[in-house]
């Protein structure tokens, strides 16, 4: 099977590519911040957490998948700790109770979510809304 290279136009491109770093930063909790990126049915989280932050534990109806990066910290399943580091993935089901305590050092992350978290659309919508009230 032969494949013909065939470019999108520019237009079609932007539809379908987005460079994370043109996304706004938005504030997921004090001092925790995000680029969210979202399709239909799943959502992607380019996550930067500053050293000793905290997730409250909570839940929520998306399954999670994070990719740790960078740094290190304690997540919380459960009411169980679990040390995670640079290379682990962390698997949380729907509905399942969970936090992070991040350590002494920056942790960049990377969240996957199954459906899309509708609590970070809509603090995405408000960070865009809030730019574009500054232009």
């Amino acid at each position: 099977m032969s494949v013909t290279k065939t470019y999108a136009t520019e237009e079609k491109f932007k539809k379908r590519v987005i460079n994370y770093h043109d996304v706004p930063m938005t504030e997921l909790v004090p001092g925790c911040n995000s680029h969210i990126v979202s399709g239909e049915r799943g959502l992607v989280s380019f996550l930067t957490m500053p050293a000793n932050a905290l997730f409250p534990p909570h839940r929520h109806e998306s399954e999670r998948i994070m990719i740790i990066l960078d740094g290190h910290l304690d997540e919380i399943i459960d009411g169980k700790l679990y040390p995670v580091k640079e290379g682990d993935v962390i698997i949380v089901p729907s509905n399942v109770e969970h936090g992070a305590q991040i350590h002494e050092v920056d942790c960049k992350a990377i969240d996957i979510f199954v459906p899309p978290r509708q609590d970070y659309l809509e603090k995405l919508r408000k960070t865009l809304k809030e730019q574009a009230g500054r232009r």
